[in-house]
């Protein structure tokens, strides 16, 4: 178990890196579009050499519908990416990874919108907070580094996320395999992403300082997808899933660190406490939805007293 913790803690560690890569790549002349398609590259090439030396079944695509359900995969994780580094580029790592992390809230809405479903004094309440602490990061108070655009963008990372996991959910219940669903939802991302971001510029900008940018480019997809998403998993071997979805606010932490101490960037008071309301929100919002989806205790029969026992 207490293996499976950590596992999870570096994933989420992993996950948080995302503004690092984007910061050193940006000044080579990479455009979020181009980062966006190396990660797809990279992360299809290593799940694919992964499918091909332990399970080639995972290639094979039963019908139609499971291969449409891949493509609507890819296209959100392509919107998630894309928006998230752009988020970046306009905002600030901090923003972008509140901004992209706070998905949970566009489920409820979505939910309360469409299926009219009851949010309840502690869900709106914590939607209320979320709501609030955007407004903080956002730097609309205490003059901070305010981008509408840029905000408006990671919004949209954070929408495009929500709807990943809503189809991966989907897969899974359908009887799909993880592996399957999220290989060729990569595939499906980097052809996305290739085709607009000219790849002879990416190979351009590569070759100003390849021992510089092949790293960085690898890093992207090993350390900010693939690796994290294996050790993710594995832990669940042991680890709840509640549990593990729970630590999950340490990916947006540490990409709040590392923002703070290896990427200059400044946060003013409003930030910090914008970030810090968003986060005491999330761990609410997910605290009830593991209460309300927790399996009730069966309840025992009734004795009869008067029964020998």
């Amino acid at each position: 178990m207490k293996r499976a913790f950590v596992l999870v803690f570096i994933a989420c560690v992993l996950w948080g890196t995302s503004g690092i890569f984007v910061h050193f790549l940006s000044p080579y002349g990479f455009t979020a579009l181009q980062m966006t398609a190396v990660r797809g590259i990279v992360s299809f090439l290593l799940m694919a050499g992964f499918a091909l030396l332990f399970d080639r079944g995972q290639f094979r695509i039963l019908n139609w519908r499971e291969l449409l359900l891949y493509l609507f995969m890819g296209v959100t994780l392509f919107g998630t990416a894309f928006c998230y580094y752009q988020s970046m580029r306009m905002t600030s790592v901090s923003t972008a990874v509140v901004l992209m992390y706070i998905s949970p809230i566009y489920i409820l809405l979505f939910s309360f919108i469409v299926f009219h479903e009851k949010l309840g004094p502690v869900k709106g309440i914590s939607v209320a907070g979320i709501l609030l602490g955007c407004v903080l990061v956002s730097g609309v108070v205490g003059g901070g580094r305010f981008n509408l655009p840029g905000v408006l963008i990671g919004v949209l990372s954070g929408v495009s996320y929500a709807i990943y996991n809503i189809l991966a959910k989907l897969s899974v219940r359908r009887g799909g395999s993880p592996i399957k669903a999220t290989l060729y939802a990569f595939l499906f991302m980097a052809v996305i992403a290739l085709i607009p971001s000219h790849p002879d510029r990416i190979l351009s900008c590569t070759a100003q300082r390849p021992a510089v940018t092949v790293p960085l480019l690898l890093g992207l997809g090993i350390c900010t997808c693939i690796l994290p998403y294996f050790l993710f998993n594995y832990s669940l071997k042991t680890l709840p899933s509640g549990t593990a979805s729970a630590m999950s606010i340490i990916e947006p932490l540490s990409a709040s660190v590392f923002s703070f101490t290896l990427l200059g960037e400044d946060p003013d008071a409003p930030s910090i406490i914008g970030i810090v309301l968003i986060l005491l929100c999330v761990i609410v919002l997910e605290r009830s939805e593991l209460k309300k989806n927790a399996p009730k205790p069966k309840e025992k029969p009734a004795t009869d007293p008067t029964a020998a026992p």
